[in-house]
């Protein structure tokens, strides 16, 4: 008899509480971000082995701290970013280039995942970015503003790594935080 998959849309307490002790959670090198809703097509006792919320989580983790090692974790060694913006290189190091680059801006940078959807090798991911404007961007100089943004990736997965990232973040608003646009 074939095992019944049930889509589940947790609460970050539920999820909290489904994935507590499991080998995910202990895997999780102790601090990934942990999606505050997850739907997923899961029986609940695969969710914490699940590759694909591994891969995700790392990444998210990586955006969070800083950590190279988290992309490399969670980043294929093909990566590809399918919306690659101008001057960043393809591959793993865009990522780890544009994340040194900003955190020299926002040092303080901070990034949790409000939402997250695990359909066939796919990945939806809302991230939401938090810090301040103490650095340097470019020839501006932060003053301690504050900076609140948003991004959706969509990323593919292949061999339990992020093989193609698709993402848009809210650059607007950004630029108007760092003060290169007028709000």
């Amino acid at each position: 008899m074939k095992k019944k998959k049930w889509t589940y849309a947790l609460a970050l307490t539920g999820l909290a509480v489904t994935l507590m002790n499991t080998p995910l959670a202990q895997a999780a090198e102790n601090k990934l971000p942990m999606p505050q809703h997850l739907a997923i097509d899961l029986p609940a006792a695969e969710i914490a082995t699940d590759a694909r919320l591994l891969a995700a989580r790392r990444y998210a983790a990586f955006w969070n701290t800083g950590d190279a090692q988290l992309a490399q974790q969670a980043l294929s060694p093909s990566f590809i970013d399918r919306t690659l913006p101008v001057g960043r290189p393809q591959g793993v190091d865009g990522p780890l280039q544009a994340s040194a680059g900003f955190r020299k801006a926002v040092p303080d940078l901070s990034a949790e995942v409000p939402d997250m959807t695990v359909a066939g090798d796919r990945v939806a991911v809302h991230l939401r970015f938090r810090g301040h404007f103490t650095g340097v961007f470019g020839a501006l100089q932060g003053k301690g503003q504050a900076i609140d943004f948003q991004a959706h990736d969509l990323y593919r997965i292949q061999d339990g790594k992020i093989a193609e990232n698709w993402h848009l973040e809210d650059n607007l608003t950004l630029m108007q935080q760092l003060g290169v646009i007028q709000q």
